[in-house]
């Protein structure tokens, strides 16, 4: 009998670290050093959690692929929460990232593109709402014509974001600056607790370094999974994390931190400050390309998982879910994602909306890790084409430092986490009224 995954190993070890970094280099890395900056209140800690944030990354990466090796079927972070814990459990982090993570997800990037198009062109900031929900809804759009089109616009964007990107860190790196910017020591700013600096830090690390979940697909096609796949995570995932560093130093040594601290345009800011006014804008124009492409990335992915859900008869009203365009987009999907994105938009600010996502995907990620060493203890003889190395030292700092930023946030920012955990917990009487209807049904 022919094996169909055999057919498909064909990606070496530079696909895979493109793919790695395609996948996470999003807009978190303009956007989140104004929180960043301002929750740490110095640039020694600003910088520190960003290296954390970007070493837990490569734990949490280097140990969610195991998951991704041994049950390699659709669904990522939903299959393997529901082959460890039970249907309940997957159907909850199936719900969490439907109806929360996709949807805060385009909200947040529709707002930080609306912000800096207003910025752009000195609009008011009034205007910011209603053109988010009109970029939101351009690229839901272009969407609904096909997965065909959102690739497409997928593959021009991730092209044009490294070019900011890589003129920010050049330029910005060899300039005469005259900003205080300093690595040691390393102390949280005044009126700044260390503890409270760092775990609110390494949340809003953790937007821009998200995406690493879906890395680990790729193990059923790469040629040699056992050796490739944590080399292409962890050099993959650690020249991430080295760019966010560099344009982050470029970022604190252009505008003092007084200037980026809850400032959303300081990424354009900085532009202009490093190549003059003109090139400043071409570059705010570049910036904005990486973050609708991001929109577009999350948007397309998004609108599938609903889909998915009310395929396996998941969710109420399952023949809406289930409505598609001529070019086959799940559009119906797609639309009450689009409708919850723009109740955020109207609700929340930008970090607002993020560290809510963070909190409560984190939480299903934080499942994940621990599933690896209760599948190995469970079922010791599993089929792993790839086993993550040092365990059970990985995993557990991936584990660690999931539960300390849940902790952390549950502390210091207890309403945005109450939020997000009763969004979740309204998933569990729909799980129980489709379990009732199923039985029903199977009786009949």
């Amino acid at each position: 009998m022919s094996n169909q995954n055999e057919l498909k190993r064909n990606l070496g070890f530079f696909s895979a670290i493109s793919i790695v970094m395609g996948t996470v280099i999003g807009a978190g890395v303009f956007f989140k050093v104004s929180s960043v900056v301002e929750v740490t209140g110095s640039t020694s800690m600003a910088m520190f959690v960003w290296l954390l944030g970007g070493l837990v990354t490569i734990c949490a990466g280097l140990t969610a692929a195991e998951l991704a090796a041994a049950i390699p079927e659709t669904g990522g972070l939903i299959t393997y929460i529901e082959y460890t814990y039970g249907s309940f459990w997957g159907y909850l982090s199936g719900w969490a990232q439907a109806f929360i993570y996709f949807p805060a997800n385009i909200a947040a990037l529709a707002i930080v593109f609306a912000t800096q198009l207003v910025n752009l062109f000195h609009m008011q900031a009034g205007w910011i709402v209603p053109l988010a929900i009109l970029t939101a809804l351009s690229i839901y759009f272009i969407n609904c014509l096909g997965s065909k089109a959102g690739g497409m616009l997928q593959s021009i964007t991730l092209v044009i974001k490294l070019i900011p990107i890589i003129l920010i860190v050049v330029v910005g790196l060899f300039q005469d600056s005259n900003v205080d910017f300093s690595l040691l020591p390393l102390q949280a700013g005044e009126h700044h607790g260390f503890f409270t600096a760092l775990g609110a830090g390494l949340l809003a690390t953790m937007f821009a370094y998200d995406g690493w979940m879906h890395v680990g697909t790729i193990a059923g096609e790469l040629k040699n999974p056992k050796r490739d796949l944590p080399g292409a995570i962890t050099i993959g995932l650690g020249a991430v994390m080295i760019v966010y560093l560099l344009i982050n130093a470029a970022f604190l040594m252009t505008l003092p931190i007084s200037e980026i601290s809850g400032n959303l345009n300081a990424a354009s800011e900085a532009s202009v400050k490093i190549f003059g006014d003109g090139g400043g804008k071409i570059v705010t124009i570049g910036i904005m390309v990486s973050v609708y492409g991001a929109l577009n990335g999350y948007l397309m992915t998004g609108m599938r998982v609903p889909y998915a859900m009310a395929e396996r008869n998941r969710l109420p009203f399952r023949n809406f879910f289930l409505k598609l365009t001529p070019g086959q987009a799940p559009w119906a999907a797609g639309l009450v994602q689009q409708i919850i994105a723009f109740v955020m938009m109207s609700l929340g600010a930008f970090d607002t909306i993020t560290n809510m996502l963070v909190f409560v995907i984190w939480t299903f990620y934080s499942m994940s890790f621990l599933a690896v060493m209760i599948l190995r203890k469970r079922e010791p003889e599993m089929e792993r084409p790839y086993r993550v190395p040092l365990y059970p030292i990985i995993p557990l700092i991936a584990l660690l430092a999931g539960i300390f930023v849940l902790i952390n946030t549950l502390f210091t920012q207890t309403l945005l986490a109450v939020i997000g955990i009763v969004i979740t917990l309204l998933g569990i009487p729909i799980y129980f009224y489709k379990k009732k209807q199923e039985e029903r049904e199977g009786i009949k």
